[in-house]
């Protein structure tokens, strides 16, 4: 099937596509449109004359958009959580497709309710004066392939709520389910405000310097996202970026290894590793290493691995070969410098892109699946003796998007928590993001925040009215 753009609320056809396959199969489901440049100034066009009107209707009006799209969305659930599996490769169950969708329709009721109400700066006599927040314009959105949906409505939920329109740009590796969702979402949105556009890297490029296209919004790689920064400095677009983290973990040594193994398990395994917010080094104190490494080992060993449109299946492929390879050369560098291999390292040739759930342990920080986002199901694991030198060697990442600690004695680990040089730290848990707290990182894990009213802001300009 040749799917299409989403143009002014039309279906547009691409003149060339390209092939997506699924992963688990290396079947192909579809053919992605590209765009030419002709396309894309046709989805900018769009935008900017939607916006004339869509920023000027009432707050109730935008408030309905957003829940029907939310409805939108429940409605065709099972048909996009089964597109999502075919070519993003997660499970339809457990933390997979369905889970993904129901977060799609969780966010955008929440944020569909958000409020953003005129401030009262001063009302004295020498005069009142009032903070108004404006729509900013056309807003560039870009995705990754991680999760493809749910990202999107992070992206394109607050910026409708707040009066902007938006051309979105999905991963060239999950393309097809952003199309069909995005179509759908046109049925109840007016033409122009939400268009979709699909094809190669120039693309991105066309987007993030486009003079009419006030905003970009991008989730992915550190270093995309600095190219997306420089390209956006060119006529001082707004930006948030929300880009990689090498999220650690402090397991104090009062933690009862049995029953943080399943939480220690999911923050780092949830979508086979391939989150931003995901643990992806685990610190354990050395009284209790063992233990945690084989309760963490025996409940790994329960999860079963395989193509994701079987109702079994709990984790599913690497969604890419790229990826794959990368994080095969990460653990195969690993073990030749001395890792101890607890479960997986040894993947099976195809078909698909599996690799099996990986526990590396007695690694040192100088290793490259240490110093770097690996982003897919192998977790290091290592020993320390003093907490501080846990937090520093924690610390020490040019990331700071997530972190945790895990403890019997919350005081303790709030401590522990309020000197990690993160956006975000869960206790006794691990990447349990909520549509009503910000979530941004500091240092090169991003600019800004999503969600919340704090997220709602970003996609705002500020009006001061004096005098009245």
């Amino acid at each position: 099937m040749k799917y299409k753009f989403t143009i002014n609320g039309e279906q547009v056809n691409g003149g060339t596509h390209y092939d997506i396959e699924n992963p688990a199969t290396n079947a192909k489901i579809g053919a992605s449109p590209i765009a030419t440049r002709e396309d894309f100034e046709r989805a900018v066009t769009a935008a900017k004359h939607a916006f004339s009107s869509w920023s000027k209707v009432s707050d109730s009006e935008r408030k309905d958009a957003c829940h029907a799209l939310a409805g939108v969305l429940e409605d065709n659930m099972e048909e996009l959580a089964a597109l999502l599996t075919h070519e993003q490769g997660k499970p339809l169950n457990g933390l997979g497709s369905r889970f993904e969708l129901q977060g799609c329709i969780a966010w955008s009721r929440y944020t569909a309710d958000l409020e953003l109400p005129v401030e009262v700066l001063q009302d004295n006599e020498e005069g009142r004066i009032e903070m108004h927040r404006k729509p900013i314009g056309v807003v560039g959105s870009i995705t990754p392939w991680n999760w493809p949906l749910l990202i999107a409505i992070w992206h394109i939920l607050p910026a409708i709520r707040t009066g902007n329109t938006v051309v979105i740009k999905p991963s060239p590796f999950t393309p097809l389910s952003t199309l069909r969702m995005v179509e759908l979402m046109n049925t109840v949105l007016p033409n122009g405000v939400l268009n979709v556009v699909t094809g190669t890297d120039e693309l991105g490029e066309w987007l993030t310097e486009h003079k009419d296209i006030s905003k970009i919004v991008f989730t992915g790689s550190i270093a995309t996202g600095k190219k997306v920064m420089w390209c956006a400095a060119k006529n001082l677009k707004r930006i948030t970026l929300e880009l990689g983290g090498n999220d650690a973990g402090i397991v104090l040594p009062d933690a009862d290894p049995k029953v943080i193994a399943e939480g220690l398990f999911w923050g780092a395994f949830i979508n086979s590793g391939q989150t931003c917010a995901a643990l992806k080094r685990l610190y354990v104190h050395v009284s209790i290493y063992e233990d945690v490494c084989i309760h963490l080992t025996n409940f790994a060993r329960s999860i079963p691995v395989g193509n994701g449109i079987e109702e079994t299946s709990i984790l599913g492929p690497i969604q890419n070969e790229m990826q794959y390879n990368k994080l095969k050369e990460l653990v195969d560098d690993a073990v030749a410098n001395g890792a101890r291999v607890l479960l997986g390292a040894n993947p099976k040739n195809g078909p698909g892109y599996f690799y099996p759930t990986t526990l590396l342990a007695d690694i040192n920080d100088d290793v490259r699946i240490v110093r770097e986002e690996q982003f897919g199901p192998a977790l290091p694991i290592l020993k320390y003796t003093d907490v501080s030198d846990a937090i520093a060697r924690a610390n020490d990442s040019e990331n700071g998007l997530g972190g945790s600690v895990w403890s019997s004695d919350k005081d303790k680990a709030k401590a522990v928590a309020m000197r990690m040089e993160c956006g975000s730290v869960w206790i006794n848990a691990h990447g349990a993001i909520q549509p009503n707290v910000p979530f941004g990182g500091v240092k090169s894990s991003g600019i800004g925040v999503e969600f919340g009213s704090e997220g709602l802001k970003e996609y705002t300009t500020i009006q001061s009215i004096f005098g009245l």
